[in-house]
């Protein structure tokens, strides 16, 4: 369990320290910033959810969000005592992180902190930030392992 949950401390501080940057240094005042023609950075506060579902400004958004996060957070560390393949040993400790990163962003501004803007052909995915992309690597190779890794076909169905 070790170096799984060094791996979301580690995605935690990554997280952490990005945010404090680009409040800090980057976005002092906020503009948005081109870095190439598909890669801006900007900043944005997300009250709400991924890619900003429920970003409605409720009072309570925070706190229902940290609480539901932190419940995930705890069902998969469960998951992950139990882990049984190398793919869900490296992408629960990202989901995990990403995770908590978010809630501290909530807890401390009441918003999580996007500043990722990526862009195609003129259409702009929402701006995200390294937990965000850590939550999303981690579904990814859950869903790998889930494809790779399924148990045989029972045979003997209709058998007897």
């Amino acid at each position: 369990m070790a170096p799984a949950l060094s791996l979301a401390a580690l995605v935690i501080a990554l997280d952490q320290a990005t945010k404090w940057a680009i409040l800090t240094w980057v976005m002092d005042p906020p503009r948005v910033i081109d870095v190439t023609g598909f890669f801006n950075l900007v900043l944005v506060w997300n009250r709400g959810i991924s890619f900003g579902v429920m970003n409605n400004h409720g009072e309570w958004n925070a706190a229902i969000l940290s609480a539901l996060a932190l419940v995930i957070a705890g069902s998969l560390t469960w998951w992950l005592r139990r882990a049984e393949t190398r793919w869900q040993r490296l992408a629960l400790p990202l989901i995990i992180g990403g995770a908590i990163g978010n809630v501290i962003d909530r807890l401390i501004h009441g918003a999580v902190v996007d500043f990722v803007d990526l862009s195609i052909a003129g259409y702009h995915w929402p701006a995200f930030n390294v937990a965000d992309a850590a939550i999303t690597v981690g579904a990814i190779l859950l869903l790998i392992d889930t494809l790779v890794h399924r148990p045989p076909a029972d045979t003997d169905k209709a058998g007897g």
